[in-house]
């Protein structure tokens, strides 16, 4: 599972530019996140069509990096989040991105973007949902 983030500087219509992008490809995005601090911006895509959203990223000319992504079903409480965060760094795994990506019963899955997937597999151990299948790369 790869996700696409996107650096932008914080201004007006510069979301929109790389969801249009997007969007005229006909790619149905299944998550994004979108966040701005200061001048700076950025935005993290996810979308089954991994290909597609990679060539409307690159054909509008739109700079990007992929994440590889593991997944981890933590219990619906507080600290969950911060343990995971924890066993993470404890072993420098370095988290590149967070992101819900599901809910049931007592239970949240959790996107963990990360630069080394099987050490982040093992510190997360039975958390893990699913695995990523290759390493971080820029665009």
């Amino acid at each position: 599972m790869q996700w696409f983030i996107a650096e932008a500087a914080n201004k007006p219509g510069e979301f929109a530019r790389h969801t249009d992008a997007i969007a005229k490809r006909g790619i149905n995005l299944s998550n994004v996140i979108c966040l701005g601090i200061g001048d700076r911006g950025g935005a993290a895509f996810y979308a089954r069509d991994e290909a597609g959203l990679r060539t409307a990223l690159n054909d509008a000319g739109i700079a990007y990096r992929e994440v590889s992504v593991l997944t981890a079903s933590l219990e619906d409480k507080p600290g969950t989040v911060a343990s995971a965060a924890r066993s993470l760094g404890d072993v420098g795994v370095n988290i590149e991105l967070v992101a819900p990506v599901g809910m049931s019963d007592q239970k949240v899955t959790v996107a963990f973007g990360v630069d080394k997937v099987e050490e982040a597999r093992k510190a997360l151990g039975n958390l893990v949902t699913s695995e990523a299948v290759s390493a971080t790369a820029t665009r």
